[in-house]
């Protein structure tokens, strides 16, 4: 055949002068820049000495990147120590009221003026945290130990058991928690002894199915994981396998819930003492504030302004940081970042 017959449609130069590595104008060039002139190798470089991050560690790098994350930390830190050493923020007595005073405006050392009854509004709101932010602590923890001891044991040994508990479950999260706590704290056990503890006690009672149904279907996830059953390959036994690796692994959206639940308790409290039935009168806190001042509201508006708006800042941080850290732990929603 002849080599004018053969020839590359798109070169214009025969294929035999390409074999032979002749150069033509007719002829595409093509350049390539030498490998240690690019800076490739060092964007993709990867640290084979260095340790792989755990996920707690991955999530913490990712959450002190989150300007959410650092704002809801600071305003939670900040409550924390208010509600610590309210002595430190406010020196006025949150217990001596003048009647002379009452309903006046802000003064020297009374920033927020003062009640009906003539009480330093600043200083019963600085006190005030203590009680409210306990509710909201201890009922967390007390419903993450009762709801993910629950749910955890549901979920890796199924059967009768995930039956039962799944069932008892579903009798509580049927129930409102609010319309519940009503309904106890109407009991004489107690309306007769109401203080933070019986708070704590009937907020938990109805805050605990939640978290157990979250952490149910995290272990359900995670006992399937390989290294479950390499644990119980190696001799491990269910109990300490469940401990060691199933709850460490699930813990992460338990977290998040209870972050996020930590500020409806305090809701949860302030409603019940807004309503009578929560804390007496003798504790000091935002939902006893906020109830005194319903009456004031045309007159003196602000009296219920600024207790509502500590506990609207104070429960704005906790769902903050929720949101925060359920971004950081799902790599999901963390979109290339």
């Amino acid at each position: 055949m002849p080599e004018n017959q053969n020839q590359n449609p798109e070169a214009g130069l025969p294929i035999s002068k390409i074999r032979a590595g002749k150069v033509s104008k007719y002829a595409i060039p093509h350049f390539v820049a030498p490998l240690d002139e690019t800076p490739l190798h060092g964007v993709d470089a990867v640290k084979e000495t260095g340790k792989p991050l755990s996920m707690w560690a991955e999530a913490w790098r990712s959450l002190r990147k989150r300007p959410l994350f650092i704002i809801s930390a600071v305003l939670i830190v900040l409550v924390v120590v208010i509600a610590a050493i309210p002595g430190v923020f406010s020196s006025a007595d949150p217990r001596f009221c003048d009647l002379q005073f009452s309903n006046e405006g802000a003064s020297a050392g009374h920033p927020m003026g003062y009640n009906f009854q003539g009480c330093d509004v600043y200083a019963r709101a600085i006190h005030g945290t203590r009680a409210s932010l306990m509710v909201g602590i201890f009922t967390t923890l007390f419903v993450v130990l009762l709801g993910g001891t629950i749910g955890a044991l549901a979920g890796f040994y199924g059967g009768w058991l995930d039956t039962i508990l799944a069932r008892l479950g579903d009798i509580f999260f049927a129930l409102p928690m609010v319309l519940g706590a009503i309904i106890v704290m109407q009991l004489p056990a107690f309306r007769d002894n109401k203080s933070v503890w019986t708070v704590i006690i009937t907020l938990s009672i109805f805050g605990w199915p939640q978290v157990a149904r979250i952490t149910r279907g995290a272990v359900l996830e995670a006992r399937n994981a390989d290294f479950v059953k390499a644990s119980r390959a190696l001799g491990l036994s269910r109990g300490k396998s469940l401990l060691k690796h199933v709850i460490p692994n699930a813990m992460a959206p338990v977290i998040v819930v209870a972050t996020v639940n930590l500020g409806v308790y305090i809701v949860a409290e302030a409603t019940l003492s807004f309503l009578g039935l929560g804390l007496p009168g003798t504790v000091m806190s935002w939902g006893n504030d906020i109830s005194a001042a319903k009456d004031q509201l045309r007159n003196n508006p602000m009296m219920l302004m600024w207790p509502a708006m500590f506990l609207s800042v104070t429960v704005l941080s906790f769902i903050m940081l929720g949101d925060a850290v359920r971004d950081a732990l799902d790599p999901k929603s963390r979109k290339g970042n």
